[in-house]
């Protein structure tokens, strides 16, 4: 095959970190990552596999006890027990060192493993939660990925199957160090590559017969919302659906419909004029029929009868068709303007060579093929097993619209994580079946927004737009909010992007990676990490009826933390209810946090490195954050051509904010910047004392304002070049360390649709005890609804 479609691989492990018998190799990667081999004929594989990549570990420390009964290896890690005979439960056993379990941190061959789980190849058509496949983490220290049947890579790009009867797994054996086994997970198979900045924006995607001028119309009434996307994404009907019958079904094609889109080209650059990139749905599995514009040439390259129109059988199995497949049927598109694939790929895991899964083989070939002009490669399909990270974005398939379906999807995007799967992008809102609820709708886009890729999507009944004003005035008011809040975003996020190719962690982790040791962290199902700086807790059931809220179980680690849409304060170390209107969530910024967020949300300001920044930064903790910047389209941050920009939150003496002189190739960014920084946890008289430097020069700030609600000082200072420093400086005496308990409880009971009298004696009593221990025994006693109390016991022990 071409050059381009060959991968850098370094496959052989070291032999000094392997253990050899006649017919076992035991190679150990590290003091936890042991490859576990049996092979009748005792040839082992050394050539990469469509899993495995990396074997060249350096050397690890171990020692082999030899016995009559067999061999024994410790590291720090684990010991294992091996009689050298064929693998067996009774002949092979690893257990994991350290105090994990009293019964199950020993693993024999062949048993069931229970970790923590990984991810599936689609959601289509579920309705709820289904089953996962592994991943590499567990509450019992291990887990087991067998690579025995995957194929291997050949030298000259392509690949062929594994011998039959072998036996090839990779155990992990981490403990609770959930990061080193997925960094070593990382190491072995490959890093997941950063996306280009477009594809952090919002998406916009439905299965529907638009033509150019609907679609257009659609855009110029989004941008008439201030509703930014920065992804078109076309589905099946930009190609010719309504065929001869001779020719099938018309599910697969590759010609446009030209009266749908007269002028592809013209279509596309008007899209790109717009700042937006755009992805055409593509069904390979039925081939080229004969009606294809390009059939002749795919015909003869595969020596198909063209008089007889014989289809040109898709057959991912044959080097020669996947190299006309790019050729002729998806070139001339990108010549066209189209940016990438998705990969609609639903016909099982079936092809002409055993074992090989085709969805593997389109991924692996069009990821590939996306980079032949130095762009930053992308495609869009369906996950395909372990290793299928090297190849985002994930396209987790056609779920229905229902609570069960949304309920899930958090812990589904959240444990796809345990086997490195960081860029999932679901059909937020749901695709098809179920039912519409606006509220459903509303709490899906929340979700949707901190998710890995935000993309609307529906189905193409004419009752099924996810356009948000179809729905209720309140859910198109949250909608929009949060498309708008999503593209603010977008600097934190592609510096998380870049996190997760160069420190291995996707942008979305559970919370038991940073505290294993904790039962809550396991607790929480649908609560994580959202990059660096984030906590986020999605609402994923409907509200109370009468109280207008809707409730979610969060458990807060120790520390300060900031809801960062109400600014409400909350002490950490416990579990509590928190209840939530339609218009946000719970997302949490610890102490100290700073998030680096811009104004500049529209498709065209998306795509580029802003001119202006909105960070938020929370009081009460030291803290520090280095954004990241680079050119957003091609494969340079490999090479480390990039921008990095470290600020830094002090309360050593006075409570400092600087922003350090910007590092490395700063012809990517502009040369001066405007900054609002909005200093959250403040009282009010600190806009009277607020101070700004330029390289230790005091500067007047363009503006000084305050945020009652939020209780943040915001500054603005314009005009900054790139090489200063600038400092905020606020004195210390001005941190807030209260919430505004009574105007907060009066909002909460002033829409909550109860009693009169009730309202007025609840307030009563909170404006009448300050005392919050005698307040919450009073309120107990009432023998309020349970919400209510709940509800009110939230704003009241806070902080």
């Amino acid at each position: 095959m071409q050059d381009m479609y060959k991968v850098e691989t370094r496959s052989a492990a070291l032999a000094a970190n392997m253990v050899t018998g006649k017919k076992y190799r035991i190679t150990l990667l590290t003091e936890g990552l042991i490859r576990l081999e049996y092979s009748e004929d005792g040839i082992f594989e050394d050539r990469a596999t469509q899993m495995v990549f990396f074997r060249d570990f350096p050397k690890t420390d171990f020692r082999v006890i030899t016995g009559k009964g067999g061999i024994e290896i410790h590291t720090s890690r684990i010991h294992l027990i091996y009689n050298e005979k064929e693998f067996s439960s009774h002949g092979l056993s690893i257990q994991v060192k350290g105090n994990l379990s009293a019964y199950h941190s020993i693993w024999h061959y062949g048993e069931e493993i229970h970790d923590l789980g990984g991810t599936s190849r689609t959601l289509d058509e579920a309705d709820g939660a289904i089953p996962l496949d592994h991943g590499v983490v567990s509450r019992f220290g291990y887990s087991v990925i067998d690579d025995s049947r995957s194929q291997v890579l050949l030298s000259d790009g392509w690949i062929e199957p594994r011998k039959k009867g072998i036996k090839d797994l990779y155990f992990f054996g981490y403990g609770h160090d959930y990061k080193d086994a997925l960094n070593d997970f990382y190491r072995l198979c490959g890093k997941t590559p950063m996306l280009p900045r477009f594809a952090l924006g919002n998406w916009w995607s439905r299965y529907y017969k638009y033509s150019e001028e609907s679609y257009m119309e659609l855009m110029e009434r989004f941008d008439r919302e201030n509703l930014p996307f920065t992804v078109a994404v076309i589905d099946m009907d930009w190609h010719l659906v309504d065929v001869d019958p001779k020719y099938g079904s018309g599910w697969t094609g590759y010609t446009w419909n030209k009266e749908l889109f007269p002028d592809p080209e013209r279509f596309l650059k008007r899209l790109h004029d717009r700042g937006m990139r755009t992805t055409l749905n593509v069904h390979p599995a039925d081939g080229v029929q004969a009606h294809e514009e390009m059939y002749e040439k795919m015909a003869t390259a595969m020596g198909v009868d063209i008089q007889a129109e014989d289809p040109v059988i898709c057959d991912p199995a044959d080097p020669k068709f996947m190299e006309a497949y790019f050729k002729y049927l998806h070139h001339p598109r990108e010549e066209e303007g189209v940016d990438f694939w998705w990969i609609d790929w639903q016909q099982g895991s079936n092809c002409k060579i055993e074992g090989l899964d085709p969805l593997w083989i389109f991924n692996h070939f069009h990821f590939l093929d996306s980079k032949r002009n130095g762009k930053r490669p992308m495609t869009f399909s369906r996950y395909a097993g372990p290793g299928s990270h090297r190849y985002p974005v994930g396209f987790s398939g056609d779920t229905v619209i229902t609570w069960e379906s949304l309920d899930f999807q958090p812990y589904f995007t959240e444990t796809a994580s345990n086997i490195g799967y960081g860029w999932w992008s679901h059909d937020i809102g749901g695709h098809m079946q179920g039912y519409k609820d606006d509220e459903m709708t509303a709490r899906w886009t929340q979700f949707g927004i901190f998710s890995p890729i935000m993309r609307l999507h529906s189905s193409c009944s004419e009752f099924n737009g996810k356009e948000p004003w179809r729905f209720k005035k309140e859910t198109e008011l949250v909608m929009g909010d949060a498309l708008r809040q999503r593209h603010a975003m977008i600097p934190y996020l592609y510096t998380m992007n870049y996190r997760s190719y160069k420190e291995n962690l996707p942008v979305i982790l559970p919370m038991y990676y940073e505290y294993p040791e904790e039962q809550a962290a396991y607790q929480m199902k649908n609560q994580f990490f959202f990059g660096s700086a984030m906590i986020v807790a999605p609402i994923t059931q409907p509200r109370i009826h009468k109280l207008n809220l809707a409730k979610v179980k969060v458990w807060l680690p120790d520390g300060v933390w900031y809801d960062i849409f109400t600014g409400v304060m909350y002490r950490g170390g416990r579990t509590l209810d928190m209840y939530r209107s339609l218009e946000s969530i719970p997302v949490l910024a610890k102490a100290g946090g700073i998030l680096t967020f811009t104004d500049e949300i529209s498709g065209v300001d998306a795509a580029k490195n802003p001119d202006s920044f909105r960070i938020h930064v929370f009081a009460g903790a030291n803290g520090r954050f280095e954004l990241y910047e680079d050119d957003n389209e091609t494969c340079d941050y490999e090479e480390n051509r990039c921008v990095t920009t470290e600020m830094i939150y002090s309360e050593d003496k006075d409570n400092v904010f600087t922003i350090m002189p910007s590092f490395g190739d700063l012809s990517l960014i502009p040369e001066r910047r405007t900054y609002t920084v909005e200093l959250t946890g403040y009282q009010k008289d600190a806009v009277n004392c607020v101070q700004a430097e330029i390289d230790g020069v005091p500067v007047v700030p363009d503006k000084i304002s305050y945020n009652e609600e939020k209780q943040a000082v915001i500054i603005c200072v314009s005009d900054v070049s790139v090489k200063q420093m600038l400092r905020i400086i606020v004195d210390s005496q001005y941190v807030e360390c209260k919430n505004r308990v009574e105007e907060r409880c009066f909002a909460l009971l002033n829409q909550a649709e109860i009693e009169f009298n009730l309202k007025d004696e609840l307030y009563k009593r909170i404006l009448r005890e300050k005392q919050i221990s005698v307040l919450v025994a009073e309120l107990n006693s009432m023998d309020l609804c349970q919400d209510l109390y709940g509800a009110l016991l939230e704003l009241i022990t806070a902080r």
